[in-house]
């Protein structure tokens, strides 16, 4: 094995043992009491849950880590990487159609292969813990939607990515760099009228005490809205969440149906103005600038690395191809995207803080996003001790208790400032 496959496959396997290494310090961090912020909000049953459902999806996660590994391990070093190349070959298809098979085959093995393990974690483990409301009707109909959108949106786009990188020549990473930004940018914005109402529900909110609390402090902050939204999220699971899609003067609010029926008016209002103060302290544009750059350095590295014969080589390969080096060289570049995730929530840690400190100083009632935020751990069962070097390894957010204590500790709302 060369150093291109050295350093893959060190990558592979420290990755999965420091996931390891972490995943059993949180597991023993949670055996820590209530935090004292939670007292009155978890009976001891409860909480006892909450431990128990940390343990099973950390252990059944572990599991899905330890065959993944095993898998790949294995594909790579029986030669199923070549194998597959070569029987794609002798169909005879152009280069391209080539390519979109090659790597449409590898993610379809890597999907039959996770298959058991959604499977299991959906109507095992979640329907154990009293969270799951998926028939298997709707996860049949949510697969296929899925796979005829990665079919009907995937396939084009990357059929246009190998053309870019074989027919224009040194700069076929700019062009494809700027195609797939753009296409991005198409994509958020069509999704929410186009994409997300094939798997939801969009249900504009009834005129009421909710509906006019959010209009009314989306003009007091000067944020625009065209809809309020309630999806029916509780047909596939009982926790709750809220989240906005679109942007610029298309930008609608979605609330699950389970957030509204189990939070105040104050609460839902002030969970909206903690997502309303991503918009406003620009955290929203900061990541997609982030996201557009980091997306540029992997075109232009994977340019440089393009067509090389010693990467080919560490994965056994007789033949060189453009769309070949995107695979190995994304395996290649696998080190870099660890280290680049773990700056980048620290940074969006960061950001919930902001966003935090937004709402409870524009708000009236800020300080229930606090009361809002024990609501949604109870009721999601999340962990409320987790490890530090978890957190640091894989929290996009605080831990909960540290977030409630920066809102306990924030002034008191007065006047707005935004």
């Amino acid at each position: 094995m060369n150093g291109f496959g050295q350093v893959v496959l060190f990558t592979l396997v420290l990755t999965f043992f420091l996931k390891l290494i972490a995943d059993l310090l949180n597991l023993r961090a949670s055996e820590s009491g209530l935090p004292p912020e939670f007292q009155g909000v978890y009976e001891e049953d409860a909480y006892r849950k909450s431990q128990d459902y940390l343990r099973a999806t950390t252990r059944f996660s572990l599991i899905g880590a330890f065959v993944d590994l095993l898998f790949l391990l294995v594909f790579w070093f029986a030669g199923g990487f070549n194998m597959l190349d070569q029987l794609l070959r002798a169909q005879g298809y152009n280069t391209v159609l080539t390519g979109v098979l090659y790597i449409g085959a590898l993610l379809l093995l890597q999907g039959i292969l996770g298959l058991p393990f959604t499977l299991y974690r959906t109507f095992v483990i979640e329907e154990r813990f009293g969270f799951n409301k998926t028939t298997p009707k709707v996860f049949v109909a949510d697969l296929l939607k899925t796979l005829f959108l990665a079919l009907l949106i995937g396939t084009p786009v990357l059929a246009a990515l190998l053309w870019f990188f074989e027919q224009a020549g040194p700069f076929g990473w700019l062009w494809a760099w700027g195609g797939l930004t753009l296409f991005t940018l198409l994509l958020q914005y069509v999704a929410p009228a186009w994409i997300m109402p094939i798997f939801n529900k969009f249900v504009p909110l009834e005129e009421g005490e909710l509906n006019n609390a959010i209009m009314q402090y989306a003009r007091t902050v000067g944020f625009p809205l065209t809809g309020i939204y309630v999806i029916d999220g509780s047909k596939r699971s009982s926790k709750a969440n809220a989240f906005f899609t679109g942007f610029g003067k298309r930008k609608r609010i979605a609330l699950f149906d389970t957030l509204v029926s189990n939070h105040s008016v104050s609460e839902l209002v002030a969970v909206l103005a903690h997502e309303i103060g991503h918009y406003k302290k620009k955290h929203v544009l900061i990541n997609m600038v982030l996201s557009m750059v980091n997306l540029g350095v992997v075109f232009y590295l994977l340019s440089v690395f393009m067509n090389n014969p010693d990467l080919f080589s560490a994965f056994f390969m007789q033949d060189i191809s453009v769309y070949g080096s995107l695979v190995f060289f994304l395996l290649l570049y696998s080190p870099v995207e660890f280290v680049l995730s773990i700056l980048l929530q620290a940074l969006s840690r960061k950001h919930e803080y902001e966003a935090d400190s937004f709402a409870v100083s524009t708000y009236s009632d800020g300080f229930a996003l606090g009361e809002a935020l024990k609501k949604l751990s109870r009721s999601n069962l999340s962990n409320l001790t987790p490890h530090a070097l978890y957190v640091f390894l894989n929290y996009s957010h605080p831990p909960v208790v540290q977030r409630i204590r920066r809102i306990n500790e924030h002034p008191a709302p007065g006047h707005l400032n935004h």
